[in-house]
């Protein structure tokens, strides 16, 4: 059977922090809002760790935006949390949509190729991730091993061959400070 090459990625930069102290939190719908400071550089599967708060520092996944760019959704759990601190919300990565693995087909290989294509100002790694579940949620993805990039702001392409029977697998970029991974390609 013919493989099949995919661009999972185009180009995702780094996006300035975001810092204010009307930033909130709602346990029961997983959201973080403002009442007057922007969130609209944000994008649904960006990365964001969250600081000064007393109860929600952590990183999270952002799973949607409202239209008018003050409350975000996210796929980990918040803590009820009312505005007053100085909270910043860092970007610091992303993980992309989900593709078919071979598992997803029932091939029997397992043979998968990944390229990461970076700028060289690019800080942080990217790593594939794999999942087993029909309809993964956060938690039921894991690092595919042998298969991290490290920026070391020389190299601007890597690639990667990894093997296993993946129902699903996705990229995921952390530790991003600077620069941009300009794009990033899978075939199975």
């Amino acid at each position: 059977m013919a493989q099949s090459s995919t661009t999972i990625s185009s180009q995702k930069d780094h996006k300035v922090n975001i810092t204010g102290t009307d930033i909130s939190f709602v346990a029961s719908t997983k959201t973080i809002s403002a009442t007057s400071t922007s969130l609209a550089n944000l994008a649904v599967r960006d990365l964001i760790t969250v600081t000064g708060t007393a109860n929600n520092n952590s990183t999270f996944t952002v799973k949607s935006k409202a239209t008018n760019n003050l409350s975000i959704t996210v796929e980990e759990t918040v803590t009820d949390e009312s505005a007053g601190a100085s909270v910043t919300i860092d970007h610091t990565g992303f993980v992309t949509d989900k593709y078919q693995g071979d598992g997803y087909y029932s091939h029997t290989d397992g043979i998968h190729t990944v390229a990461y294509h970076v700028l060289a100002t690019l800080t942080g790694s990217v790593k594939m991730q794999g999942s087993l579940a029909t309809t993964p949620t956060e938690s039921d993805w894991f690092d595919i091993a042998d298969t991290t990039f490290t920026t070391d702001q020389s190299t601007t392409i890597s690639s990667a061959n990894f093997t296993g029977n993946f129902v699903w697998v996705r990229a995921k970029a952390t530790g991003m400070t600077a620069g941009s991974v300009t794009k990033i390609l899978y075939n199975h």
